[in-house]
């Protein structure tokens, strides 16, 4: 049965998460796919379910007045150590992301990553995104791609009840489109990018810290091979067929008359 994680879990993982020199950020791609759509000083953003909030600083520091909302409170003390590195403009919100604080029509761009996939209808989520927005504005929604090692992995791991969030699901390009149409949204650009470091370290690294061994975040960082292969998969990251083998894909939609 699909089990929603419930905020005692977001608590609990991000609780675990609270020293950022050794927590991954996000996917490179989401902020500069937002950046790729043009100045955002002076716009209003949000970042719905925003984990650690570094996005939204970085947002935040290019002159956006930018809002943070997440119903975790772990999450939110995260951010909150970031707010003091903002001009002023980088708002803290507990709230529930189906039933957002926020008149209609308040923001110009709502982004999130990592947040869809946990949830049995995404198309919900989506239509409250698409109702903050302004006319004309863009919607940004990451999700996990089908087709990688991560999505079997997780299924396994879901099957035998060690998946940290309990369920989560997964989309394809095409699918990914496709609900955003549905939620009247048109569809302006889409992207996808590689796990750097790879998964399967990522994973050793983490058994790492159980065993008390801090392995280093970025092991080949600076190195020939890391910067030929970093140019590699920068250089095919364009092509559709990449949109099957990344393990995080993104589409930006705007927001079109009803």
């Amino acid at each position: 049965m699909k089990q929603e994680p419930s905020v005692s879990v977001w608590n609990k993982f991000w609780n675990r998460k609270k020293d950022l020199s050794k927590v991954y950020p996000s996917s490179p791609s989401v902020l500069k796919a937002i950046l790729s759509m043009g100045p955002v000083e002076g716009l209003k953003i949000l970042e719905v379910g925003a984990g650690t909030g570094r996005d939204s600083l970085e947002l935040a520091k290019a002159g956006a007045e930018v809002f943070v909302l997440d119903y975790s409170e772990e999450s939110l003390k995260i951010t909150s150590e970031l707010v003091p590195q903002a001009p002023g403009n980088l708002h803290l919100v507990q709230g529930d992301a189906f039933n957002s604080p926020f008149p209609s029509e308040t923001f110009d761009i709502v982004f999130h990553q990592g947040l869809a996939e946990h949830f049995k209808n995404p198309l919900l989520l989506l239509k409250e995104n698409a109702r903050l927005l302004k006319k004309g504005g863009l919607c940004l929604c990451d999700v996990p791609q089908t087709f990688h090692i991560y999505t079997a992995i997780k299924h396994v791991l879901i099957t035998f009840g060690k998946w940290f969030a309990g369920w989560e699901t997964q989309f394809t390009i095409g699918q990914l489109k496709k609900l955003m149409k549905k939620a009247n949204l048109e569809i302006v650009h889409s992207y996808g990018d590689w796990m750097r470091p790879n998964l399967i370290y990522r994973m050793f690294r983490e058994t790492g810290f159980k065993l008390g061994v801090e392995l280093p975040k970025y092991p080949l960082q600076g190195t020939l091979y890391q910067r030929q292969k970093d140019k590699l998969l920068d250089s095919i990251s364009h092509c559709n067929i990449s949109r099957y083998t990344q393990v995080c894909i993104g589409v930006i939609g705007r927001k079109v008359e009803s």
